[in-house]
């Protein structure tokens, strides 16, 4: 067992647990800027590399903070923040909540349709974006009939190349760079409220440290990833993320002054809030990010790793199968003392390879939008590979039957936080203008998480599958993450997706989507050895009586695998 800095006991930790909400609160003014010297952040992008401490992000944030206020934007107002990992998302996300404004981030992947579906949404006051997504914003805009300020931040820049876009009004590469802008020069005329330069704005701005708002009054949005139907609309508290994530920091990604945390996450995904905002800063750790685009490249984040003295990583699933795939032999050594997961539930035997090559187990952890982390393997516990581990301090979690009643060890059921006679801090507060989707959720005693476990006697929690998930075959009732993880351990697999399909005698069979690694071949000898793999594996009844090879599966833009989606094309067939 590893020994933790914060947690050593886990029953006395958990018991005499309290987190303290005061009746006012504001994250930069009463966590962020009082580390001042520490290292708040650590960027590169491969090539060139930055370092802010906290004092220096603290002048940048309230400088921007002053040049946000002079364009308008006030406490209460809904940004859509639409930036990828370079540091001035760091430093608008400190901007807006020193205003009380209220961000709501979003992935660079979203399409204009997207874009639209959110603007349409909420009552978004700005869209704050780089100039290359300009062009997507403007044409949500133009369809939703909102009018909302565009403010632009430019990234990194490539080299030199004149923009082909309509949009382009002339000029030669020396007015870019007194821009600061990529793409165009002067106005653009649209249908937004006002066009703003950010960085020309804030360096003539006054700094505004800012001023703190109620702890129940709302500091962010995040809309879900819809695995199970539109995106909703999560409002956080001033309590609810930026002080209760404290949690996170402090227990599950076990960080101190002088850690360095990498966290492999899409500043559009809740997990940045978790990992790459108020976890790390809470406790004066710096935040470690990586800038490179396009898709996850494994042999890189190793390589990564080796370089950089990375002290916690956090991944999510797909990026540690993928890694140990790499590495399927010999030894890594890396310097990192804590290795987490998240995001979806980490299959025991990536886990159990991990530690044979690595000398260190990963610690999944489990949380929602809707969360803080809610439960996790913990360094001073024992590891259960595949388990979710126990509930953080803070909150009391259960699993309950569809009368909300909790059932024995063993026994399946629904995850639920108690909310009676004490609410959460780390729980949000509602779904915006959608009390029907907040009252489904909220029934009696407990907040109701939509996913399946059953809970051991020694009180681990153990994934079975989203409650939509649930396949019936024949009366029986199987989760998908149980055949997937007996699928990952074949090397042919490289990913999977297991969904019920329909059938005539038994009402529904278990269905594999299955990627293949680069080494095999679709072909009905594979599929039948597949299905003898499972049946080896995993109780009989339950391996896929059906498997489709497919290039690539469907997947909401914070990563996580439609299988919904896959499901109701097997039934639409």
């Amino acid at each position: 067992m590893e020994q933790s800095p914060n947690m050593k006991d886990y029953t006395k930790e958990y018991s005499e647990f309290s987190l303290p909400v005061s009746e006012q609160f504001s994250f930069p003014l009463d966590i962020f800027d009082k580390w001042v010297d520490n290292t708040a952040l650590f960027w590169t992008d491969g090539d060139s590399e930055k370092r802010f401490s906290f004092n220096e992000l603290k002048l940048l944030s309230s400088k921007g903070a002053g040049a946000l206020k002079k364009i308008g934007i006030k406490k209460g107002d809904k940004i859509l923040v639409m930036l990828p990992n370079i540091p001035e998302w760091w430093e608008v996300m400190l901007s807006l909540m020193r205003l009380n404004a209220i961000p709501i981030p979003a992935t660079t992947l979203l399409t204009s349709s997207d874009i639209e579906y959110r603007l349409k949404a909420a009552d978004i006051r700005a869209v704050i974006a780089t100039d290359e997504d300009v062009r997507k914003v403007e044409d949500a805009v133009n369809s939703s009939l909102t009018n909302p300020l565009l403010i632009i931040i430019n990234p990194p820049l490539p080299p030199f190349n004149p923009p082909s876009s309509p949009f382009f009004k002339g000029g030669k590469e020396g007015d870019f760079a007194k821009e600061g802008m990529r793409g165009f020069s002067g106005q653009i005329q649209s249908a937004t409220g006002g066009r703003h330069n950010y960085i020309k704005e804030r360096d003539t701005a006054d700094a505004f440290e800012g001023e703190r708002a109620f702890s129940h009054e709302p500091a962010l949005i995040y809309f879900t990833s819809g695995t199970t139907g539109p995106p909703k609309l999560v409002v956080h508290t001033q309590a609810s993320y930026p002080l209760a994530h404290l949690i996170t920091g402090r227990y599950w990604l076990d960080l101190k002054p002088g850690d360095v945390h990498w966290n492999i996450s899409d500043t559009g995904w809740a997990k940045a809030a978790w990992s790459s905002l108020f976890g790390p800063w809470h406790v004066g750790a710096t935040i470690f990010s990586y800038y490179k685009k396009g898709k996850f490249d494994p042999l890189l984040a190793i390589d990564i790793l080796k370089k950089y003295p990375i002290t916690i990583f956090c991944g999510p699933p797909t990026a540690y199968r993928m890694m140990v795939k790499e590495i399927s032999s010999g030894k890594l050594n890396l310097n990192t003392r804590h290795f987490v997961a998240a995001g979806e539930p980490l299959n025991k035997e990536i886990i159990e390879i991990w530690k044979e090559r690595t000398g260190k187990y990963i610690y999944d952890g489990y949380g929602q939008t809707e969360t803080v982390n809610v439960l996790a393997n913990f360094r001073c516990l024992p590891v259960m590979p595949g388990s979710m581990g126990k509930p953080a301090p803070g909150f009391v979690v259960d699993v309950v039957d569809e009368d909300n009643k909790p059932v024995a060890p063993i026994i399946e059921g629904e995850i639920a936080i108690k909310i009676k006679p004490e609410r959460p801090v780390g729980l949000f507060k509602e779904y915006l203008n959608n009390p029907e989707a907040t009252a489904n959720v909220f029934k009696g005693e407990w907040y109701l998480t939509g996913d399946r476990a059953y809970k051991d006697e020694d009180g681990y929690f153990w994934f079975v599958g989203r409650s939509d998930d649930i396949i019936l075959a024949s009366g029986y009732r199987i989760g998908p993450f149980e055949i997937e993880s007996v699928l990952i351990e074949h090397p042919a697999v490289k990913e999977s997706a297991v969904v019920a399909s329909p059938d005539e005698i038994r009402g529904e069979v278990v269905k594999a989507f299955i990627i293949l690694t680069k080494e095999f071949s679709p072909s009905e000898a594979l599929v039948k050895e597949l299905q003898e793999f499972v049946k080896k594996r995993a109780t009989p009844y339950k391996y896929p009586r059906k498997i489709e090879f497919v290039d690539e599966l469907p997947k909401t833009i914070s990563g996580k695998i439609k299988r919904k989606e896959l499901k109701n094309k097997e039934f639409a067939r």
